[in-house]
């Protein structure tokens, strides 16, 4: 079902000889439907800063600034209030819709914000990039996909969580069934880490 609505000359934008709507104004035409943390992921994904290793694009495909913009046009549009309160939990960092989850599961349980993807000097020449990093506590947080059950990826894990432990911080492993029920599993295990390295709730 299509709907009726106002539309900018920079709003439509032509994809293979196809014009259709910009990444900023699908994301707020989407807020009709998607909800707070649904939006939530897609506004990380739009922020994400690409990787030279993964990808050949060099800039994301839009900024907070252009989301907020989009926001200010169209005010009062169905969804305008989810689409805000999602913009004010997006951030810049996360490679993936899973990372993303794990992080508001972290915060809505009350546990401080993470670093995101930041490279993280363990020792002379061993810099590693975990997902979710807490580095007053020395805690990292890493979301393992299924890309992470290759047998290579497997070594690769192995000497990332050794590089960690040689550092003196720990490296907290989450998986898929972690994640079930909103992260139920998820939290008390980085919970239980970061307390154990110090922090204390407020």
């Amino acid at each position: 079902m299509g709907h009726v609505g106002q539309f900018f000359d920079d709003e439509i934008v032509c994809v293979a000889g196809v014009l259709v709507t910009s990444r900023p104004r699908t994301w707020l035409d989407n807020a009709r439907k998607m909800s707070i943390e649904e939006l939530t992921v897609v506004a990380d994904h739009l922020l994400r800063v690409p990787r030279a290793v993964f990808e050949t694009r060099a800039e994301p495909h839009c900024t907070m600034e252009e989301l907020a913009e989009m926001l200010d046009r169209h005010k009062g549009t169905p969804g305008i209030r989810k689409a805000r309160l999602a913009l004010e939990q997006a951030r810049v960092g996360a490679d993936s819709a899973p990372e993303t989850r794990l992080r508001l599961a972290l915060e809505f349980a009350g546990l401080p914000e993470p670093q995101l993807n930041v490279l993280t000097e363990l020792g002379a020449g061993v810099v590693r990039q975990p997902d979710l990093g807490y580095p007053r506590h020395r805690v990292a947080v890493e979301y393992d996909g299924e890309v992470h059950s290759s047998p290579e990826q497997v070594v690769r894990d192995i000497a990332r969580e050794e590089d960690f432990l040689r550092a003196g911080w720990l490296l907290v492993r989450i998986s898929k069934r972690h994640m079930e029920d909103a992260g139920r599993a998820a939290v008390p295990k980085v919970r239980r880490a970061l307390l154990s390295r110090g922090w204390s709730p407020d």
